[in-house]
């Protein structure tokens, strides 16, 4: 984990709107699961998304899965805060959950692809970007194949993207990684990046 500077030992806290990006199987739903596992009063957006439900999600909670014209009116009517086609499938964070959330005082949690993440930055500099790390490709690969889904021509493209993804994880503005058998850990080190992060002066203002 990367240390930032500027944070102040204040009990008051600013609640941020958080990304948390990586490459496809580095484990960024499980250590999103691992935080809303914790009890904290986070706020984890649901993403939109056209593609197919995988074994065990369900609907609202894991995402919103919409028909592709369903999709498209929520882009021409801008209710995203972004949205990307990755892999054939689009995806996107509603904006009204953004807003709602940070309305009450809570910290939004975003989990989205490198390019999602890019593009909410734009959007939104002050955001708090956090890239998630395998420890190895050997691992990543592994990952990827675990789910079940993936063909081994697509298992191959995820990698390459993957190199290319990480290759940009320097912009981010923390670098976390998730090692095989130590989610918990990762976790910790997000926790505490954000919690040192919403007590920084001057804070982190995000307009949505």
């Amino acid at each position: 984990m990367t240390d930032g500077d500027g944070a102040s030992n204040s009990d008051e806290y600013n609640p941020l709107v958080v990304v948390i990006s990586g490459p496809s199987g580095v484990g960024k739903d499980v250590l999103i699961e691992g935080m809303a596992g914790r009890g904290l009063d986070y706020h984890f957006t649901v993403t939109a998304t056209t593609r197919d439900p995988r074994p065990g999600e369900r609907e609202g909670i894991n995402h919103h899965f919409l028909t592709v014209d369903d999709f498209q009116q929520r882009i021409a009517e801008d209710e995203l805060l972004e949205w990307a086609r990755v892999y054939g499938n689009y995806y996107g964070v509603p904006k009204q959950q953004v807003r709602d959330a940070l309305g009450d005082g809570k910290h939004v949690i975003i989990r989205v692809d490198v390019q999602g993440a890019l593009r909410i930055r734009e959007l939104a500099p002050e955001v708090l970007m956090i890239f998630i790390h395998p420890p190895n490709r050997t691992v990543l690969q592994r990952r990827i194949a675990r789910r079940g889904v993936n063909s081994q021509e697509d298992i191959e493209t995820r990698l390459a993207a993957a190199e290319e993804e990480t290759e940009k994880s320097v912009v981010f503005d923390y670098q976390v990684v998730n090692h095989e058998g130590k989610l918990d850990s990762a976790v910790d080190d997000v926790i505490e990046i954000i919690q040192q992060e919403s007590r920084r002066v001057p804070p982190r203002k995000v307009k949505i």
